[in-house]
């Protein structure tokens, strides 16, 4: 398989005034012709424009700059022809200058294009919407194939793993593969929260242990912000009576505990 071409930046360059265009490359390699004929017609036929539509754009320009760029002449010993004011001569000038800046700007960026991929995905993620509190990144580690369900691990660059139950038409469908990358959701409500887990036998597929960071009480629920070991944090909703019971507090170890089947997975669009 033949390898890919390289990516390249390009950008568009032009200038506004009053929120209306006034020139772009177009326009200003018409001025730079009519400085170098002296003549619209003849700087016109160069580009591969109309005589009606280069003058359409000089009057525009014109207009929009607050003061002639290109005059016209008639008569006289070289029987009239067209020119460029210093107005004009300065705006090419100013254009060339910030357009070899904006090339080098372009240039620098396309030094980095090979990080363009993961920071496009990075950007998606942050833009999704959902309604799950808590939203885990990762890479597939593990696929254990069922009769119906498939059982997913996800490894979460601290190196906590979240287990998820779906079914076999949805590991196909999201295309997931031991390395690819995946998207771990888990509603608030669905995590427990215990002290002590080590030695509690519970059939959960998912505990995650780390320590409290914030507890925001509320009129009847509190909720939790459990800090893993690997530097994730995850959001637990439970009653205050709950949070009394099992002394919660900033600082204190806790353990994060969710069913493999209350896990929604996602990839990267």
């Amino acid at each position: 398989m033949p390898s890919p071409k390289p990516m390249k930046i390009q950008g568009r360059l032009w200038l506004e005034q009053d929120e209306r265009s006034l020139a772009g490359h177009g326009r200003i390699d018409l001025l730079q012709r009519i400085a170098e004929s002296g003549s619209i017609s003849q700087a016109a036929k160069s580009i591969g424009m109309s005589y009606k539509a280069a003058w359409d754009a000089v009057d525009v320009m014109n207009n929009l700059s607050g003061a002639p760029l290109v005059e016209r002449s008639t008569g006289g010993k070289g029987g009239g022809g067209t020119h460029l004011t210093e107005r004009g001569q300065r705006l090419i000038a100013s254009f060339r200058r910030i357009e070899e800046e904006h090339r080098r700007f372009l240039q620098s960026l396309g030094e980095h294009i090979d990080d363009f991929a993961d920071t496009y995905q990075l950007i998606r993620r942050l833009n999704m919407k959902t309604s799950a509190r808590n939203q885990f990144y990762g890479k597939v580690s593990r696929i254990k194939h069922g009769a119906v369900n498939d059982e997913i691990e996800i490894e979460l660059p601290g190196g906590d793993r979240i287990v998820a139950v779906i079914t076999q038409e949805s590991t196909q469908h999201l295309g997931l593969a031991i390395g690819s990358d995946a998207i771990a959701l888990i509603k608030a409500p669905w995590v427990m929260l215990a002290t002590g887990a080590d030695d509690l036998k519970l059939s959960a597929s998912n505990r995650l242990s780390g320590s409290v960071v914030k507890l925001t009480p509320g009129a009847v629920n509190t909720e939790v912000i459990l800090q893993l070991r690997g530097g994730a944090t995850v959001c637990a909703i439970v009653t205050n009576d709950s949070a009394a019971e099992l002394a919660l507090a900033e600082g204190r170890p806790a353990t994060a505990i969710f069913n493999a089947s209350h896990v929604i997975v996602g990839v990267p669009a």
